[in-house]
C-alpha cells in the first residue's frame, strides 16, 4: 500500500493546477485566476510502489457558480519520458525530494490500475490514509473478462472530459467536469463514481468514469 507523507509542498498541488487547469479545452472559467478548493477524491497503488496515483477533485468558486473538475495525477522521482505535454509541474516535497506531476491520463501506470479499478481487481485508497479503503468509490463492470484492450494512444480532450481510445473500439471516458448523477449508467459497460464536497457543505456524487465498448453513437 502507498505510504501518505504529511508533510510540505512547494509549490502545493493547488497552485500548480490554478496555472494548468485554464489551458484545457474543458476548463469552463473564465479569464481570472481560478479560485480552487480541495473537495475531494481517491488513491490507487502502484503494484510497484514508484508512482503515486491520486484523483483530485478540486472545485474552482471564481465564476458565477461553483464547478468541480476531476483532475487524475501522477507523482513521479523522475520525467516520464515522451511525456513532456502532459506535465502540470514540479515540486518539491519534504520527505521524497523533487516530484514530477503528470496528467494521469497520459501515464501508463494510472490507465492500468484504473482498469483494474473498474473491473474489481484494486481497490479505491482513501485520499489522506495510508492502507485505508475509500468505500464511497464504488465501481462497476458488465464484461465477462477482462477487456483485452490496449488504452497506451493519445489521451484526447474535448469540452467535457477526455477520452482514451483502445485499437478494438473501447474507450475510457474520464468525466472531467462533475455534475451529480446517479450511479446507475446502463449505456456502459463499466464505470467508477465517488463523492465530493460542495462549497455549502454538502456532498454530491456522480460518474467519474465510463468505460465504453463497441461503436459509439
Amino acid at each position: 500500500m502507498a505510504v501518505i507523507h504529511h508533510t510540505d509542498l512547494k509549490p502545493t498541488k493547488l497552485e500548480l493546477l490554478t496555472s494548468w487547469l485554464p489551458t484545457r479545452p474543458w476548463y469552463l472559467g473564465g479569464a481570472g485566476e481560478p479560485e480552487l478548493a480541495k473537495a475531494g477524491g481517491f488513491r490507487l497503488d502502484d503494484p510497484q510502489g514508484e508512482v503515486g496515483i491520486e484523483f483530485m477533485v478540486v472545485t474552482d468558486a471564481s465564476g458565477t457558480q461553483p464547478i468541480s473538475y476531476l483532475v487524475p495525477l501522477t507523482y513521479r522521482g523522475a520525467p516520464l519520458d515522451g511525456a513532456e505535454h502532459a506535465l502540470v509541474g514540479t515540486m518539491e516535497h519534504g520527505v521524497l525530494g523533487r516530484r514530477w506531476a503528470y496528467d494521469g491520463c497520459h501515464d501508463p501506470v494510472l490507465v492500468a490500475q484504473l482498469q483494474a479499478l473498474i473491473e474489481g481487481r484494486v481497490q479505491a485508497q482513501d485520499q489522506n490514509t495510508s492502507d485505508t479503503p475509500d468505500r464511497e468509490v464504488t465501481r462497476s463492470y458488465l464484461g465477462g473478462s477482462p477487456a483485452p484492450t490496449d488504452f497506451s494512444a493519445t489521451a484526447v480532450d474535448d469540452h467535457e472530459g477526455t477520452e482514451l481510445p483502445a485499437p478494438d473500439g473501447t474507450t475510457l471516458r474520464l468525466h472531467r467536469v462533475l455534475r451529480p448523477a446517479p450511479d446507475d449508467a446502463p449505456e456502459v459497460t463499466g464505470y467508477v463514481a465517488g463523492s465530493w464536497q460542495l462549497p455549502d457543505g454538502t456532498r454530491a456524487r456522480g460518474l467519474f468514469v465510463a468505460l465504453h465498448t463497441g461503436p459509439r453513437t
